[in-house]
C-alpha cells in the first residue's frame, strides 16, 4: 500500500483478543497495526502490579500512553519520574528513552498510540 495520502475507510476486527507477553515486561494486544493505516497503531498494554518495563526507545516513532486504569510512575528522557493515573496522557517524542512502573496493586492498563505505526525494528532495548 502506498503511504501517500490519507488511509482508506476500513474496519480492523479481532485484534483485541490476541494478547501476548512482550519481553519488555508487559502484555500487549495490538488493536490496530496494519498497512491499511500506516500513520497510526493502537496497542492495549497491561503491566502487572509491581512490574517495571525495560528501558527502551522507539526509533522514528512518537508514542503516547493513554492511561485507562491503575497507577504508574513513568520516566521519559531526562524528565523526572511522574505519577500517572486514569485519564492522563504521556507524550513520548521519537527516540526518547522510556519505561513505566506499576505502583498500584492492580494491573496498569493503557493504550499505546504510535505515529507512524509501530514496527518491531523501531524498538531498541536500553540498559538500566
Amino acid at each position: 500500500m502506498s503511504t501517500d495520502g490519507p488511509p482508506k475507510p476500513a474496519v480492523l476486527r479481532g485484534l483485541a483478543a490476541q494478547s501476548y507477553f512482550f519481553e519488555e515486561g508487559c502484555y500487549v494486544a495490538e488493536w490496530s497495526n496494519s498497512s491499511v493505516d500506516e500513520s497510526l497503531s493502537v496497542a492495549h498494554i497491561r503491566v502487572p502490579a509491581g512490574t517495571t518495563t525495560q528501558w527502551h526507545r522507539l526509533d522514528g516513532i512518537i508514542e503516547r500512553y493513554v492511561i485507562l486504569s491503575g497507577e504508574g510512575r513513568v520516566e521519559v528522557g531526562a524528565e523526572p519520574a511522574t505519577l500517572v493515573s486514569r485519564g492522563d496522557v504521556v507524550v513520548i517524542p521519537a527516540g526518547e528513552r522510556q519505561r513505566i512502573h506499576n505502583v498500584g496493586t492492580d494491573e496498569l492498563i493503557f493504550l499505546a498510540l504510535c505515529t507512524p505505526r509501530f514496527r518491531p525494528r523501531a524498538y531498541i532495548p536500553l540498559p538500566d
